[in-house]
């Protein structure tokens, strides 16, 4: 599964909200924009709005998500992001809506007039079916079922393909030498565009100035042109950085070519390439996705092993060879290292179903369905597994042994803990946390103590300190002492000397045992707390 957190954008949302979303994008110049679809097809927004990206009819960041209700129920099949920005969403159906910056027409509504909602883009595309879409910076293409290519806005490098540099107001067909292809695949740089069509082939056209069309030239293109370096390998898949592409074949071979000031072809040198270089990555793994986006000088492959590879501009960082990460997907590249941390594609959140070790120890916690054990506490049952406990903590790797009769029960019986204090700490042994009020750590910390597991006392502890209060002061730190936590003991000392009339105020201080009492006034004391 995907951790969309790792996207700064979302550390505001609650864990609710968080598992509503089921594809999204983080987008704009600084990566301060979102658009996520839920489970039940709603479209929601938020963040900057930069030149109304947001769609919602209005000009105002928003730090909370707003719903888009033109979209409502509409199934979203992909959407692509320029540098505006401007947004264009294609829908199941084949429905294409546009919105957002429109400076340069690229919205296909034939005007210049920003897009403050989303609107049908119809020009030119009636009755046209829209597979897949890709924006650069002010241009924009769509791709139909038919294997038909249309773009439109800004052409002045001739990335629309026309033949000439006019801007392009609304969608018009790509043809010259795509006339009678079928494309299965477009993308777009900042200024150039990409297609790859049935047969394996590779078209370039617009801006060629780092050599990013791979013609072996460094000449603009009106009109697309076919990568004539590529012939004999069947390109599958393409993508376009902000002035570099990749191209990736069908037998698992890497391709790059263009800019190269960051090291984002991977040839271990900063010079552009004209023409496709083959890329080796470690050991030479066969390569099943790649990815780049055209607002970064990134790039990243994952190899039919799960290998991801990044290289490129990586955090400011110039990284000229492919390097080996931990991640296990290509978009963490983009979230952690590239600049902006933008989605490189619509992300979706529904990989698979697959659940880690940890996921599924989770799950399992008080389950009667696979337990084997129960621990009866105040009159309720907590399900557990027997070998989770044993192997996670030492009191029970002891308690199921042959001698002990606990070992032969299928109910145990606890007596000396509360049922909040017992259940949060099988709960710990299935999930590494722990959530409880600070009077019920207190128990906790109890236990913890008497089981010898000091990672559940610090937890504990720290649960504490971050609930002390003026009125479980002094409660607080009668604990402390009676459970020999000394850090937490010194916490709660000097809480209490800190705001010593207070929570001399309080109950809790005059129920202080006698000796305890007398302790802390010297202690006080010695900290200046009676100076005046």
């Amino acid at each position: 599964m995907v951790d969309v957190t790792k996207w700064p954008m979302f550390s505001l949302m609650a864990s609710e909200e968080l598992s509503t979303i089921r594809r999204v994008c983080v987008f704009g110049t600084s990566a301060n924009e979102v658009i996520y679809i839920t489970h039940d097809n709603e479209v929601y927004v938020f963040g900057l709005n930069c030149s109304n990206c947001l769609g919602t009819g209005d000009s105002l960041s928003s730090i909370t998500p707003k719903k888009l209700d033109f979209l409502s129920g509409r199934k979203v099949l992909c959407l692509a992001y320029g540098s505006g920005p401007h947004i264009l969403l294609a829908t199941e159906e084949g429905e294409l809506f546009a919105w957002g910056h429109n400076g340069y027409s690229q919205l296909g509504n034939g005007t210049t007039n920003q897009g403050v909602t989303p609107v049908l883009v119809s020009a030119n595309l009636l009755n046209k079916k829209v597979t897949e879409v890709a924006c650069g910076s002010h241009h924009s293409m769509a791709l139909t079922d038919a294997g038909e290519v249309y773009a439109w806005g800004y052409n002045n490098c001739g990335q629309v393909g026309s033949g000439s540099t006019a801007n392009q107001p609304t969608p018009r067909r790509v043809s010259n030498c795509l006339q009678n292809k079928v494309v299965v695949g477009i993308t777009c740089g900042q200024t150039s565009s990409l297609a790859v069509v049935d047969n394996g082939e590779v078209y370039g056209w617009g801006y060629n100035g780092n050599g990013q069309l791979g013609l072996g030239n460094n000449g603009n293109q009106l009109t697309p042109c076919r990568l004539s370096s590529l012939q004999g390998s069947c390109v599958q898949q393409i993508a376009s950085g902000y002035s570099h592409s990749l191209a990736l074949t069908d037998e698992g071979l890497l391709y790059t070519w263009g800019a190269n000031t960051y090291g984002q072809l991977g040839t271990g040198n900063k010079s552009n390439q004209l023409s496709p270089v083959q890329i080796m990555t470690e050991k030479g793994s066969r390569i099943i996705e790649i990815a780049a986006c055209h607002s970064t000088h990134t790039s990243a492959a994952k190899t039919q092993s799960g290998q991801v590879f990044m290289w490129g501009q990586c955090r400011g960082q110039s990284v000229v060879l492919p390097h080996l990460t931990h991640f296990s997907c290509t978009d963490d590249v983009f979230a952690c290292f590239s600049t902006p941390s933008v989605m490189w594609r619509l992300l979706s959140k529904e990989q698979d179903d697959f659940l880690t070790v940890a996921e599924s120890l989770k799950k399992e916690f008080d389950s009667p369905e696979t337990a084997d054990l129960k621990f009866s506490v105040e009159g309720k049952y907590i399900h557990v597994h027997k070998a989770v406990l044993k192997i996670r903590c030492e009191h029970f790797r002891s308690m199921f042994q042959s001698h002990w009769n606990e070992d032969m029960k299928e109910v145990i019986e606890i007596d000396q803990f509360s049922y909040p204090v017992y259940r949060a700490f099988l709960e710990f042994l299935y999930t590494d946390n722990v959530d409880l009020p600070p009077e019920d750590a207190i128990g906790l910390l109890d236990l913890a103590t008497s089981y010898c597991e000091s990672r559940l006392k610090r937890l504990c502890q720290n649960l504490i300190k971050r609930g002390i209060t003026v009125d479980n002061a002094f409660s607080l730190l009668a604990a402390a002492v009676r459970y020999d936590a000394e850090d937490l003991e010194e916490f709660c000392f000097k809480f209490c000397v800190n705001h010593l009339t207070k929570v001399t105020q309080t109950t809790a201080f005059w129920q202080l045992d006698g000796n305890m009492l007398k302790e802390f006034i010297c202690r006080a004391s010695r900290h200046g707390a009676f100076k005046n």
